[in-house]
């Protein structure tokens, strides 16, 4: 298969067909509500706390660099908005881990009438998924800690908002191709290592995603569509992961 963004974006698409099948659509439930939550507070927090938080965030300029504010308010804004929306994405991931796996491999079944074998109980999901999880946060945080230093160094925070989004686009598909993958038994390590033979492809899944969560209403579709998407990806890019 060919590795390009637009492959990857694709993917998303053909994830959002498929949420609504019936043999899906039970799975389906508890992510979009508990997405849906998350993002309503995530767009009250935005109405009421957008402003101010930009003018903390802002450097102070001397005036004669005053005509720099517009574009430093937009690259800022830019920068804050990813943070803020992958934030709000890892919280709601973490809360609907287990139930993500399931719908994973529900897409699985659809698609191929049978899905990797699982005798565990939703405990042990619950327990492994949750520390699939935390292993991207921490993965998150070791990364955006220097990019977010980066951002106070003068000419060079000019750049910063491109390496969030960048950033931004390859932690969505690592977030999101962890369901499909894991429920092969692949490691975090394992899933890092499988996207890299194909950047541009995860990079392209991942920055749609991202750009379609900050779209008003179908932000709250994105959970789903993106599990369902990635394993559509996975059965497709990947096929020889280890069942």
């Amino acid at each position: 298969m060919i590795s390009n963004p637009l492959t990857g974006a694709a993917y998303v698409v053909k994830g959002l067909r498929l949420i609504n099948k019936p043999g899906i659509r039970p799975f389906v439930i508890i992510p979009l509500l508990i997405n849906s939550l998350l993002f309503a507070g995530l767009i009250w927090f935005l109405g009421n706390e957008f402003s101010s938080l930009m003018q903390h965030w802002l450097p102070v300029l001397p005036d004669w660099l005053s005509w720099l504010s517009g574009l430093l308010w937009l690259l800022f804004a830019i920068a804050a908005l990813i943070i803020l929306f992958f934030g709000f994405t890892l919280l709601a991931n973490l809360v609907s881990a287990p139930f993500n796996s399931y719908l994973s491999a529900a897409v699985e079944k659809q698609l191929h009438g049978h899905a990797a074998e699982d005798t565990d109980s939703f405990m042990q999901v619950l327990s492994k998924t949750l520390a699939s999880e935390l292993k991207k946060i921490r993965y998150f945080i070791l990364w955006a800690i220097p990019l977010f230093i980066l951002g106070f160094i003068p000419f060079v925070n000019l750049f910063t908002p491109a390496l969030w989004l960048l950033f931004g686009a390859w932690m969505m598909s690592l977030e999101y191709a962890d369901y499909p993958l894991g429920n092969q038994g692949l490691g975090f390590p394992d899933i890092r290592r499988r996207l890299r033979e194909k950047t541009l492809l995860s990079l392209g899944f991942g920055a749609t995603v991202m750009l379609a969560s900050m779209i008003p209403v179908f932000n709250f579709l994105i959970m789903p569509a993106a599990v369902a998407g990635a394993t559509i990806m996975r059965l497709e890019q990947f096929p020889d992961a280890p069942a």
